[in-house]
């Protein structure tokens, strides 16, 4: 049987943090900076880290239009904190250069202040029947408004953290810095 191989966006974030639990799960992992390290892929994860620094760096390269295309074509695409920004239609806050506006989406930049306001929390995520996730708030994004054809799928004080449309899924936190493998298993399934 194929295993399945997990890109990670790799100009700058969390990349070793996903690589990690990747490799724990059984994955072929595979660091994206260039079109034919994309085409290697079976999903594709963008990390958090700087959204415009993020951004540029997919202009630059030309992965923006391919990870359009991949998506557009069923390819599953997790984007975690600066990942979701990427991924939302629409962005609220400091301007950013072009995005990839995948997920019918509303995000807020920086909705919960400064790098000195950044909090852990425990959340549930019902629809996945996930409970008890530690996750990292870290200069986090809101999502603040979905269309018709997102799910929300997970909420911390009634303010949106998760969304999903298709196979295309936005965390506006960060999973990947505890030792929880679950959304990452999450990912894999949507393979």
């Amino acid at each position: 049987m194929k295993k399945n191989t997990v890109g990670i966006l790799a100009f700058q974030g969390d990349v070793v943090e996903h690589d990690r639990i990747l490799r724990q799960l059984g994955c072929n992992v595979q660091t994206v900076r260039t079109v034919h390290e994309l085409q290697l892929c079976d999903a594709l994860i963008i990390p958090g880290g700087e959204s415009t620094t993020i951004s540029l760096f997919l202009q630059n390269s030309g992965l923006d239009k391919v990870i359009i295309e991949r998506a557009k074509k069923g390819m599953p695409v997790w984007g975690t904190c600066a990942g979701a920004i990427l991924m939302a239609k629409r962005v609220k806050g400091n301007i950013i250069p072009p995005h990839l506006g995948l997920i019918d989406m509303t995000v807020a930049r920086n909705a919960y202040g400064t790098q000195a306001e950044s909090f852990y929390a425990e959340i549930s995520i019902p629809k996945l029947k996930i409970t008890n996730l530690r996750a990292a708030f870290i200069r986090a994004p809101v999502i603040e408004q979905t269309g018709a054809g997102v799910k929300v799928l997970a909420r911390l004080n009634e303010k949106i953290i998760m969304a999903q449309e298709g196979r295309l899924v936005a965390t506006t936190f960060h999973p990947e810095l505890r030792n929880d493998t679950r959304l990452h298993e999450y990912l894999i399934s949507l393979i």
